[in-house]
C-alpha cells in the first residue's frame, strides 16, 4: 500500500502565502506517513485580474514560491506536485505542473495543453488562451512512488485523446490538478474523473481549488482520488480548504487490467471513407 495526501485549496493572489500552505501541508503529509502530495491547478497563483497577476508570474528559476516547495520537498522528504504560473521565454505564460522528488530535484514538468475558453450560460467567460500558451508534451514519470505517473491539468481531462496516450504508456497513476467551476463541476467532475480512471484502467488523483477566492471566482472542490475499477477511494468535498491522505493498493492496477485487458485489446479505428 502506498499512502498519498491531496491539499485541497482556496489560493489567493500572494505566491508567498500559497507556499506557505503547500509547505505547512507537505510537514503533515509526511508525518501521517505520505510519500507525496498532490496540489491544484494555480495552487501557488490563482488570479484572473492578469494586469496583478503579472508581476507574480516569472520564469520557473526565479520564483520564490517554486523555490519554497522545492525546499519544502527537501526538508519533509516527499514528493510534491505543484502547479503555478509562469512566464515562458517568448513573454507569453504557461499553466504549469511542478513534480519535485523527495530530494527536492524538479522530476518532471507538464504545461497544460488544452486552454480553457468558454462562455457558460451563468455568464461566466474564461479566455485562458489570450495570455497563456498550450503546452505540447505529453508528459509521464517513471519511478514515482506510485509507479508511472502521468501529468495532466483541469480542462485536459474533456480531451480522451490525451488520456488514451497515457493509457498507451501504461501510467499506473494520472494526476489531474484543477480549479473547476461550481457549474461544470456539479455536471461533470465526478463523472469525468471516473472515466478517464476506468478507460486507462489506473488510478486518478485530483487535487482541486475550493470556494471562493480573493479574485473573486468560485471553484467547485471535492478533491478526488478513484481507482482503476472507477472507485471513489476520497472525496474531500466542497465545504473548504483541507488536506486528506488515502492508501492506494498498486496490486489494483494489475488486478483490475487482468479483468478487463482494454488497454490490450485496444484497436485502431478504421477512417471513414465518406466524403
Amino acid at each position: 500500500m502506498t499512502r498519498i495526501a491531496l491539499l485541497q485549496m482556496t489560493s489567493g493572489i500572494d505566491p508567498a502565502a500559497n507556499a506557505a500552505a503547500v509547505s505547512v501541508a507537505a510537514r503533515q503529509a509526511a508525518g501521517d506517513g505520505a510519500t507525496m502530495l498532490f496540489t491544484p491547478e494555480m495552487a501557488g497563483l490563482l488570479d484572473k485580474d492578469r494586469k496583478r497577476a503579472a508581476s507574480h508570474i516569472v520564469p520557473e528559476g526565479k520564483s520564490a514560491a517554486v523555490k519554497q516547495v522545492a525546499e519544502a520537498a527537501r526538508e519533509s522528504g516527499i514528493w510534491i506536485a505543484f502547479g503555478i504560473p509562469v512566464l515562458r521565454e517568448d513573454g507569453r505564460w504557461a499553466n504549469r505542473q511542478i513534480l519535485f522528488d523527495a530530494a527536492g530535484h524538479v522530476a518532471a514538468r507538464y504545461d497544460k495543453i488544452h486552454m480553457f475558453d468558454v462562455e457558460l450560460d451563468t455568464g461566466e467567460s474564461w479566455r485562458e488562451s489570450s495570455a497563456y500558451a498550450p503546452g505540447e508534451q505529453v508528459v509521464t514519470v517513471e519511478d514515482t512512488p506510485l509507479g508511472r505517473l502521468g501529468l495532466t491539468i483541469c480542462y485536459d481531462i474533456r480531451f480522451p485523446a490525451l488520456f488514451e496516450e497515457l493509457g498507451r504508456r501504461s501510467c499506473d497513476a494520472i494526476a489531474i490538478p484543477a480549479a473547476f467551476t461550481v457549474p461544470t463541476g456539479r455536471a461533470h467532475w465526478h463523472l469525468l474523473q471516473r472515466a478517464r480512471a476506468v478507460e486507462a484502467s489506473a488510478f486518478v488523483i485530483a487535487a482541486a481549488q475550493v470556494g471562493q477566492h480573493e479574485d473573486g471566482r468560485i471553484t467547485y472542490g471535492h478533491s478526488l482520488v478513484v481507482d482503476p475499477w472507477g472507485e471513489v477511494l476520497l472525496d474531500i468535498g466542497g465545504e473548504g480548504a483541507a488536506m486528506r491522505t488515502c492508501e492506494v493498493d498498486p496490486a489494483r492496477i494489475r488486478e483490475v487490467r487482468r479483468q478487463l485487458p482494454s488497454l490490450a485489446n485496444k484497436r485502431n479505428i478504421p477512417k471513414s471513407n465518406a466524403q
